[in-house]
């Protein structure tokens, strides 16, 4: 292979590069070692993963052709393969490839097995949008890599990324203990409600920012392309499988956070108790939908969930016909701290975090009566900018991340 079969590609590596703004970076960032042979990051589609690889480079090569960025989907790759890439990389002195949206390739766990094996001196960071397909892969790269998952802009993030405030995150413990002088701080500066209300709507996704006219439309072609391609990829479902698991999506969207009747909704959709926990771990697993359990969580052995919510604020806006406010601030809740805690769904209150920790979630006139003398309770207050005691205002949780 010559340099001018490989051309096309470094010409579009360097007009990808050429856009790339340092000023914001996703939280995820500074949490990767880089150092690592073998780095996998997985997460939903238009979340910022092409983004952060790009950073990387820019930030640590003072040539940037010592290294290369492509992309599995580009067309280059039907006249030619990955291993030609590697190989022509190889000789060439390039030691590092960032490999985007790999699940578009064929193989494309064996293949990187076999550049790991067969080439010790070079070191792949790799990324996927499908989160089914990454947690399918028929060859087990575990031993070989270090796996990370980006998950949607946190609140504190969109924030950042609208240049409005730039503060640390604030651990769950710190924000239990002093989110009155943390939130004092904040409001100082920046009018929240108006804000909050904009994330909520659209600031999930830092593609809301190339038309926020258009991201409700493009976030539901996301939502399809998940359905209709990742999940056929990694299920032996069928056509009319695809339809039922569209159908469920719309029935849980008009009722959520839903608490399910299983024979009532395997009875609409015309589909068994099997197959039905089948689709909803799956959209679970694609960050569509967020299933709240009493026990913890396991993909192996599938149960009965006892709520249902969307995958976050944005997914309701952009699917449901009417958001239900109260619905909407425990799927805030749920979306911000599930990222990196336990949620349980419990006998009294809303959320159960960490086995220590019970919420109650709702407007700022809720009291606690529903938690009454439960120890480590909380209570996440909307419409609120500054708590007292255990009345937490709801933003505050999205400084988590």
């Amino acid at each position: 292979m010559e340099l001018a079969d490989i051309q096309p590609l470094f010409d579009s590596y360097h007009r990808k590069l050429a856009k790339v703004d340092l000023r914001f970076k996703r939280y995820l960032y500074s949490q990767i070692n880089w150092k690592a042979r073998l780095i996998g990051i997985k997460g939903a589609r238009g979340v910022g993963k092409t983004t952060m690889l790009l950073q990387h480079i820019l930030e640590n090569y003072k040539d940037v052709d010592q290294t290369l960025y492509v992309s599995l989907d580009d067309l280059w790759f039907s006249s030619f393969t990955l291993m030609d890439l590697v190989d022509w990389a190889y000789q060439h002195g390039i030691m590092r490839l960032y490999l985007d949206e790999v699940h578009r390739y064929e193989n494309w766990a064996v293949t990187l097995k076999n550049i790991y094996d067969n080439y010790p001196d070079m070191s792949i960071v790799y990324t996927s949008s499908s989160l089914l397909i990454m947690d399918n892969a028929k060859v087990d790269l575990s031993r070989r890599q270090t796996t990370y998952t980006l998950g949607g802009l946190s609140f504190r993030e969109f924030l950042a990324l609208e240049q409005v405030i730039a503060i640390e995150p604030i651990p769950l413990t710190e924000l239990l203990k002093n989110h009155v002088g943390q939130a004092m701080r904040i409001v100082k500066e920046i009018k929240v409600a108006p804000l909050f209300e904009a994330y909520l709507e659209h600031g999930c996704y830092p593609f809301y920012r190339e038309s926020v006219e258009d991201f409700a439309p493009r976030l539901r072609e996301v939502v399809s392309l998940v359905i209709d391609t990742d999940l056929p990829s990694v299920e032996n479902v069928s056509f009319e499988t695809v339809q039922k698991v569209k159908r469920l999506l719309m029935l849980i969207s008009e009722r959520v956070p839903f608490v399910p009747n299983m024979s009532e909704l395997w009875k609409q959709l015309e589909t068994n108790n099997e197959l039905g926990l089948r689709m909803l771990y799956a959209l679970d697993k694609a960050q569509i939908l967020g299933l709240l359990t009493s026990k913890a969580k396991n993909y192996k052995y599938l149960f009965k969930p006892d709520k249902i919510f969307l995958g976050n604020p944005n997914l309701m806006h952009a699917l449901c016909t009417k958001v239900d406010v109260g619905n909407e601030r425990e799927t805030f809740f749920f979306s911000q701290l599930s990222l990196a805690n336990d949620l349980k769904y419990p006998k009294k209150g809303d959320f159960l975090v960490n086995d220590k920790c019970l919420f109650e979630v709702g407007g700022k006139r809720k009291n606690f009566e529903q938690i009454a003398d439960v120890p480590n309770s909380f209570l996440a207050v909307d419409d609120t900018e500054v708590g007292v005691g255990n009345r937490i205002p709801l933003w505050m949780f999205g400084m988590l991340y």
